[in-house]
Formats: structure tokens, C-alpha cells, sequence
């Protein structure tokens, strides 16, 4: 069985602790790290993947996950980004079911939960990997390095590299993935748990750990990655191969390659199974996702988009360093690194080469060392501690396809495993050479306790988009996403001042970006500075033809300058782009309605409740104009429509009561108007219409003490007033009779 020296411990000056303390400590270590994410709000991407994501809801069949991409589109459309995680979707649901509804609470529980098992579960992984693995004959597997692997531990669990996946609800994939991911790795090690020498392996354990892999993979891509390390851990630990003695006899074409270790020790079959298993992954994704590639933007990955192979390359390795800085120093974090923060490499006189020259220089003799040292110990550690680290990061690396982001924090989850294991294996090193071990403790405690501490930090920032966005103007201030969502974000509280600057200055970074012209392009609509958002908004249709949202607010400007033609057509040119569009159809009604186009005005209204039965503005509008036009019946039964499918919307209640008023359904268009009142009690023109029908209705009472309700709450109501002085007229003329 693969045992490994085990003096590896000796060198680390930690005290060996039992492993359920071990466990214990790491556990509740990860837990401080990011318990003060538990009651944050849905941030950043949580909006997109589970507040408008429909597959959470129960009235989407269970089925249409498995043909939906993460976002909840279909993985047909042109527009899907081919993230495949109906697992990780599945989780998501069953938080909504439970919770009743979208509260993040207990969706932040489970992320932290996830975090802490796989800290725990880690804690064997490392000793397995450090150690070498080996079983007694009651099947009990032995931990050789027990300090090694809790300090391994320790640095996976407070890394703040990983406080995207955690405090990010959508950072769900990445830790579903990374459970099952290790759950496969440990059911592999199984098989070996009742072989002398691995000549012996349970090829049902085998199987057990290629369907964990499948499931990691159904979580998030990465998973599939474990197979690849599976073979690996296989070749190096169980079977003690020397890699480069291997290539270096295949090269060779050497005879005696048929002497090795591999078919006597079941080797290969293992590999054909896993090699299957990793085959039929990638043809069942292929099928389900279907042939064409996710679409993303210049902006999502520029490099991609180079014309030049050498500036493509260059700007890839670049990226490489920056991940590999984020594990080394993971002080400056940022939810999002694209447009413009990573700005590209053109030429070699670029003194960013420098990063790249460093990073392979590192690479190169870490591979160095893990080919070709006469240390079986270090080759085995060094080989898997790079496997871990590179193998699982393929996916994001744009080799083998595109990805829609320059660096993401969350696809370090994985490799920072290898990470942790090369550091650990380094301190080991370095302490063997210290005098003064007492400083090398002091450091390594001080280094757990700084990144405990920014944990906490980054954490707490992630709780808020406010306080998340913010905290990337001084990481990122070239990325033009970063003051689009601090502009976003004052905007919905109501700040559109400070909106206007952050969107400004998004389009001066990005002269193409359209959803800042868009926005900005809105803000300047309400503020009644129609010009300067048409000529935004022109421009944001011009540089993206097929941007639906901006046609219809050009619409709506056009409309406000009464350039109606120029607004029809506008409309319509976003509803063909969005056939599915009720807000466009709801303001194309309003423009009909303007130029009064009866008839056309109450079908783009129904369009827009058909496609949208909750509109309750197409249902007012629909109620109103035939009020308006006298047709009280046909209002009527609209009005009852509408409330059937929105039963406690106060302002169908109020048109619909106004409309059986004027029909002298008087009983009931008083409950309507009360139970309008009672869900909006300081709605004026409520109180006001109610003392209308009563003093229509001759309750002259009720009429004079809802006038004078209504003229509280709103004194300058012309109308109120005047009818509330001809009812006093009323009243007085009365009160004279009756003294006569």
C-alpha cells in the first residue's frame, strides 16, 4: 500500500492534536471566518441566478431544470452562457420552498454549512495526500502527518480568497462542486482499503467515485476535473510510478515499460473506467448543452477577443499570475474583474511581462523538482500538490474554450487545495532549516489570524451591495461595471444625483457600454432632460441594434417630445427584438391611448396583460379608458378579470369601484372602495371618490366626513374642494328647510 516517509510531521512545529480536535478546530474556524455573512441580503449575480431565476418557483415542473442553463434559460438559446448545474439549482429551489419565499437567510446557513463540512472533510484529503495512504486490518485508514494536514487544513479554511463562494449566495456551485469533488477523491482512496500493494482494488468504489464525479460536474463544471486527479493520485501514490522514467521509456519506446507496475497492479483498467466515466460526461453535456458555444462580450473577456495570437497568449498567462496572487496575497478583492480593470498587455515592453516571467519561472521549478528529485517523498508531494493546484483551474483557463470573465475569485475554491498542500509542504521545508522555530510559529499564527481577520472583512462587505460595490472602487477604479453598479445601486434608493455621476463616468471608461448609457439614459427621462437621454439612448441602439430595453425607452423619450411616429416605431422595433415584451406593449398602449387610438391602445394593453397577467398598469389603463369612453360594462368585466388574478391590488379595486359607481351598483362599489382604503389608507383620491359615490348615492354624512378626509390628506385637490363646498351648499340648504 502507498505509505510515505513519514518525518514530514517532524519538521512542523505544531502540537499533534487527536483528529476529531483537529477537525473540530478547523471547523469552527471556518465557521468565525464567515458567520457575519448569514444574514446578508442577495447580492451582485443572486439577483439573475435566484430572485428572476423561474425555475425556483413550483410552478415550474421539476423536469425543465435538467434542460435549463444556471440562470434559468433555456440551454437552446443564443443567449444561454451553457452553465450546466441543475444540482446546484435543485438546492437553490428547495431553500425557496422552505424559506416561503425568497429570503436569504437560509440560503447564507447552507453556504456557510457547505463551507465548514468541506474544511472538515479536507482535513483527511490533506492526510492522504501529505501522508501517503494506508489501512489497518480492521479497514481503519491511518493519518501519518496529522499536523501537516491540519495546518493544510487551516489554510484552505480561513483563505479570504474564498469569501465569494461563501458569502456570494451563487457561490453554491462552487461549494456543491468541491463537496462532491472530495467525496469522489475519498471514495477512490476506498477502493484501495482492502489491497496489499494496491495489486488488489474494489472496482465498485471505483464506479462510486466516477458518479461523485458526475455529480460534482452536475453542481459545476470543475467537477469533471477529479477524474483527472484520481489518475494521477492512482499512478504517483498507489502505484509509486516515476513519471518521468515513464515518458521518458515510452519515448524510448523502451521494452521494458511492459515491467512496470501497471498492469499487475490493475492500473490500466482503472484508468479505462475513469477515462469512460469522463467520456460519457462530456457527451452528455455535449448533448444536452448543444453544439453552440455560450456567447460572451468583449467586455466579459477581452483577451479572448484579440486578433493577435501573441497578445491572446500573453494576456491568458497574465491572468494566470493574477490568480496565482490572489492565493499568495489575497488582500485586494473585487467581485468583478472585467472591463477595463485588467487592462490588456499589447507589447513585451509591458513591465506586467514581468509577473508572467515570475509565475512560469516558479511553475518550471516546482515541475523541475517534482520530475526529476531523487526524493520519492518530495516527487510525490510536489506532483500532486501541482496537480491539484492546475488540474481543477483547466476549465477557467481559456484553453480549452472561452469563459465569460477576465479573473473570478470563486474558481480558486478548488486549486487553492493544491495551494495549501504546496505551502504546507514549503513550511515544512523552511522549518527544517530554522534555528528559531519560535518565529516561524509566531509567523504562521499571525498569517492564520490576518487571514482569519480579512475573512471577516471581506465577509461583512459582502453582506451589501452597497458596501460590496463601494469596495471595489479602490480595488478596480478602471472598471467601468464597478461605478455602474454603485450608480445602479443609488439609484434604487432614490440618490439620482450621485447615480448620474457613477453612470457618467462608467461611459467615459466604456464608451460602448450600453446598459450605463441605458440607465443613465432613464434617470435624465424622469429629470425631464430629454434631449441628452435621447441622444444616450441613440447611441446605446446604434452600438447594440438588438438592445430591446433601450429601444423601448427611446420609445417612451419620443414619446414625451411628441415625435410620436419616431416613438411607434421605436416600440415596435423592441418588440421585435423581446417578442415577449408586456412593458413595451403597455407603453405602446399609453402612446395609442395619446393619440387616441381607441381600439389600438386596449390591445397593446391586453397583449401586455397575456404575456404578463400581473400587469397592473395594462389593467388600469384597460379599466380607465373604457370608463372614459362610457363603455361601463365592458370596464366592468375587465375590472372583475383583473382581480381575479390579482386579488389585493388596491388600485384595480379603486377603477373597478369607480366603474360600478357609475353603473349604481352602489353596495358594491362602497366594499371595493373600503377595502381599497384599508390597503392604502392615505391614498387621497380613495376618500375622495368614496364621498363622490356617497354623496351620489345621497349619504350625505359619509360624504362630507370622506371630503374632509380627503382634503387632509391632500389640501390642494381642486376637484375634492369644489365638490366638497357644493355638498356644504347641499347641506346648509337642508339644514334651512328643516328649520323652517
Amino acid at each position: 500500500m502507498a505509505q510515505a516517509d513519514s518525518n514530514l510531521d517532524h519538521d512542523i512545529p505544531l502540537l499533534p492534536l487527536p483528529a476529531h480536535w483537529a477537525k473540530s478546530v478547523v471547523g469552527l474556524l471556518s465557521f468565525i471566518c464567515f458567520a457575519n455573512s448569514y444574514n446578508g441580503d442577495f447580492v451582485f449575480d443572486d439577483s439573475e441566478a435566484i430572485i428572476n431565476n423561474k425555475d425556483l418557483r413550483a410552478e415550474t415542473p421539476l423536469g425543465e431544470l435538467w434542460h435549463h442553463d444556471f440562470w434559468g434559460s433555456k440551454l437552446s438559446s443564443n443567449t444561454s452562457h451553457k452553465s450546466y448545474r441543475p444540482l446546484t439549482v435543485l438546492t437553490f429551489r428547495i431553500n425557496y420552498l422552505l424559506a416561503g419565499g425568497f429570503y436569504p437567510l437560509g440560503f447564507h446557513v447552507v453556504n456557510i454549512i457547505l463551507h465548514c463540512a468541506i474544511s472538515v472533510l479536507i482535513v483527511d484529503v490533506f492526510s492522504i495526500l501529505l501522508g501517503g495512504l494506508q489501512y489497518t486490518s480492521k479497514g481503519r485508514r491511518l493519518n501519518f502527518v496529522p499536523k501537516s494536514s491540519l495546518l493544510a487544513a487551516l489554510l484552505f479554511a480561513v483563505h479570504p480568497v474564498h469569501t465569494e463562494c461563501i458569502a456570494g449566495i451563487v457561490g453554491r456551485a462552487d461549494l456543491l462542486c468541491a463537496l462532491f469533488f472530495l467525496l469522489s477523491f475519498l471514495g477512490y482512496c476506498k477502493a484501495f482499503r482492502e489491497s496489499k500493494e494496491g495489486a488488489q482494488f474494489s472496482t465498485a468504489w471505483v464506479l462510486l467515485s466516477v458518479f461523485l464525479g458526475a455529480l460534482a460536474m452536475l453542481c459545476k463544471e470543475q467537477g469533471i476535473t477529479i477524474l483527472g486527479l484520481n489518475a494521477l493520485f492512482d499512478a504517483v501514490m498507489i502505484n509509486k510510478l516515476n513519471i518521468l522514467e515513464v515518458l521518458l521509456k515510452i519515448l524510448r519506446k523502451d521494452k521494458s515499460l511492459e515491467s512496470l507496475v501497471v498492469f499487475r497492479k490493475g492500473l490500466l483498467f482503472r484508468m479505462t473506467l475513469l477515462l469512460s466515466g469522463g467520456a460519457t460526461m462530456l457527451y452528455v453535456r455535449w448533448r444536452i448543452m448543444g453544439t453552440g458555444p455560450p456567447a460572451f462580450t468583449e467586455v466579459d473577456n477581452p483577451a479572448s477577443f484579440a486578433d493577435s495570437i501573441f497578445v491572446r497568449a500573453i494576456n491568458y498567462n497574465y491572468y494566470y499570475s493574477l490568480n496565482a496572487w490572489l492565493l499568495l496575497c489575497p488582500w485586494w478583492l473585487c467581485f468583478d474583474w472585467s472591463m477595463g480593470c485588467v487592462p490588456l498587455i499589447k507589447s513585451v515592453s509591458d513591465w506586467r511581462i514581468i509577473a508572467l516571467a515570475v509565475l512560469w519561472f516558479c511553475l518550471i521549478a516546482l515541475m523541475c523538482q517534482a520530475l526529476c528529485s531523487e526524493d520519492s517523498q518530495k516527487r510525490r508531494i510536489l506532483t500532486l500538490g501541482l496537480g491539484f493546484l492546475i488540474i481543477p483551474f483547466l476549465p477557467a483557463s481559456n484553453l480549452f474554450f472561452r469563459v465569460g470573465f477576465v479573473v473570478a475569485e470563486r474558481v480558486t475554491y478548488l486549486p487553492s487545495i493544491g495551494y495549501c498542500m504546496l505551502i504546507t509542504y514549503g513550511f515544512s521545508l523552511l522549518s527544517r532549516q530554522a534555528k528559531k522555530k519560535k518565529f516561524l510559529v509566531a509567523a504562521l499564527l499571525g498569517l492564520l489570524l490576518v487571514n482569519v481577520w480579512r475573512c471577516v472583512i471581506r465577509s461583512n462587505q459582502w453582506r451589501s451591495e452597497e458596501q460590496l460595490f463601494r469596495s471595489a472602487l479602490s480595488v478596480c477604479p478602471l472598471n467601468a461595471k464597478v461605478h455602474y453598479n454603485v450608480g445602479k445601486n443609488l439609484a434604487d434608493k432614490g440618490n439620482q444625483t450621485a447615480a448620474i455621476n457613477y453612470y457618467r463616468e462608467a461611459v467615459r471608461l466604456n464608451p460602448k457600454y450600453v446598459h450605463a448609457m441605458n440607465n443613465l439614459g432613464n434617470i435624465l427621462k424622469e429629470r425631464n432632460e430629454l434631449h441628452e437621454a435621447e441622444e444616450l439612448l441613440s447611441l446605446a441602439v446604434q452600438i447594440q441594434p438588438d438592445f430591446a430595453a433601450a429601444w423601448m425607452n427611446l420609445g417612451i423619450v419620443q414619446n414625451s417630445l411628441r415625435r410620436y411616429g419616431e416613438a411607434e416605431q421605436s416600440y415596435w422595433t423592441a418588440i421585435r427584438h423581446r417578442k415577449k415584451y408586456p412593458d413595451c406593449y403597455y407603453n405602446l398602449g399609453r402612446l395609442y391611448a395619446d393619440l387616441n387610438r381607441h381600439i389600438d391602445a386596449l390591445n397593446a394593453w391586453r397583449n401586455a396583460t397575456v404575456l404578463k397577467p400581473q400587469h397592473s398598469l395594462a389593467w388600469n389603463n384597460m379599466i380607465i379608458l373604457l370608463d372614459n369612453t362610457g363603455n361601463l360594462a365592458q370596464a366592468e368585466a375587465v375590472g372583475r378579470e383583473a382581480l381575479e388574478l390579482i386579488p389585493n391590488d388596491h388600485s384595480l379595486m379603486f377603477s373597478l369601484a369607480n366603474v360600478l359607481g357609475k353603473s349604481q351598483k352602489y353596495k358594491e362599489s362602497e366594499a371595493l372602495f373600503h377595502k381599497a382604503i384599508k390597503a392604502n389608507p392615505t391614498a387621497a383620491s380613495y376618500h375622495g371618490n368614496l364621498a363622490v359615490l356617497y354623496h351620489r348615492w345621497g349619504n350625505l354624512d359619509l360624504a362630507k366626513k370622506h371630503y374632509e378626509i380627503s382634503l387632509k390628506l391632500d389640501p390642494t385637490a381642486a376637484g375634492t374642494r369644489e365638490n366638497y363646498s357644493l355638498l356644504k351648499r347641499k347641506l346648509d340648504q337642508l339644514k334651512k328647510k328643516g328649520d323652517v
